[in-house]
Formats: C-alpha cells, structure tokens, sequence
C-alpha cells in the first residue's frame, strides 16, 4: 500500500528532514508513526499524499510511484487519501454539514445530489454529531471539532487515513475516544497510519510502531 525506498528530505539545503527512509506499510494495516517534536513525523505524512516532494528515494502509494506523478494526477490520489490534521483547517465559515460536503466538492461531485448529502449526513451521524449539523466549528469543543475532521476524512471511504498529532491538543478520555474512530475505520478496511507522541495511546492499542529520531528510523 505505502512504499519507501531510500527516501530523503532536505530543507534550506543542509537540514535533512528525513535520513534514508525505507519502509512498508501493508494494506490494511494501522501504524503509528511516533517520535519526539522535530523527529520528521509530518514530514513522512506529508510526502505520502504528495503534500512534499521527496529529494532523493522513491514512494510508491497504491501502486503510484509518487516521483513521476505529475501535478494534475495529485488530486486524484488524494482521493484515495483521508488526511486529518492537530489544527483541524476546518472552514470557520461554514457548517459542520457543509465542511463535510466540501470534501466531497474537491473530489468532483456535486453538493446538490442527495447521496452525496446522504452520505455526509452518515459521516456525521457515525461521529455523533449529526445534532450539531447546522453548527459552526468555533462553537465546538476541541474534540468535537476533531471529530469533524474524521468524519471530513472519510466521508470519500479512502484506502488511507492519515493523521498528525490527531488528540494532542485533547484530554485523555476524549483522545481515546477519537482512537476508538480510528480503530473502527481500520477494522472496515482503511490502512490507518497516525503519527503522535502520547505513549499512553500507543502503549494501549499495541499496533506496529515506527520510530523517528532526527529524520532517521530507529526500527520498524
């Protein structure tokens, strides 16, 4: 599903992101990306959905080898792709119901059509804040608001959901309630990969970890 081979990113010339990085990550599989700030953990996630270019390796993603993408083939892997950001980038301006139906625009599909306002709704719904659909996000709660963001990332179904820091900025009993969404998303099918520090979740869900340190894996 995700493939790396020798990958290496450098900023400003002479701060390597990402050291030789070489690794897989099989299809269906959830994954933690862990390690401490400045590790390079949003840097790997980036260069999965083409948000970075990588300098030197090779990424394949879904068979995609991501050096020889060129630039209009990227929307389209990103349909394939479900991205949940620590900031949310929710739209402060609209609805919960219409950030979800957002998603599914830049994807092509037309806000207008019921199944695809069926389909928000269901996200919703599965989040549990279907009651909350005509709200603002600056009403919500930090949590609340993160659910939003999941329910954003899969309204489309990905193959792949990739999430940075997702409960960092949450309690301990909210962020397991956020874990337990990412479990059940990877339990329906989708390859989870989800970078954060917080040993108590990592430790409790027990699933493969790949370590960073200093742009370097320390195993995998």
């Amino acid at each position: 599903m995700i493939h790396m081979y020798h990958v290496h990113k450098i900023y400003d010339r002479d701060f390597q992101a990402l050291r030789d990085i070489t690794l897989n990550i099989e299809k269906g599989e959830f994954v933690f990306i862990t390690g401490p700030s400045g590790a390079g953990k949003t840097t790997l996630l980036r260069l999965i959905f083409r948000g970075e270019k990588v300098d030197r390796g090779q990424i394949l993603v879904k068979g995609k080898n991501l050096i020889k993408i060129k630039d209009p083939e990227i929307p389209y892997l990103r349909r394939h792709i479900g991205i949940i950001f620590q900031d949310f980038k929710l739209l402060p301006k609209q609805t919960i119901f219409e950030n979800i139906l957002f998603a599914e625009e830049v994807i092509g599909l037309n806000r207008k059509d019921i199944n695809i306002k069926k389909r928000a709704w269901e996200v919703l719904s599965y989040v549990g804040l279907s009651h909350k659909k005509d709200s603002f996000p600056l009403r919500l709660s930090g949590g609340e608001q993160q659910r939003v963001a999941i329910a954003r990332a899969l309204v489309n179904k990905p193959a792949i959901l990739l999430a940075d820091e997702p409960t960092g900025n949450l309690d301990s009993d909210m962020a397991m309630e956020i874990l337990e969404l990412f479990e059940d998303a990877n339990v329906k099918g989708a390859t989870v990969v989800l970078a954060t520090h917080n040993r108590e979740l990592i430790n409790r869900l027990r699933h493969r970890e790949i370590r960073l340190n200093r742009g370097k894996i320390l195993n995998s």
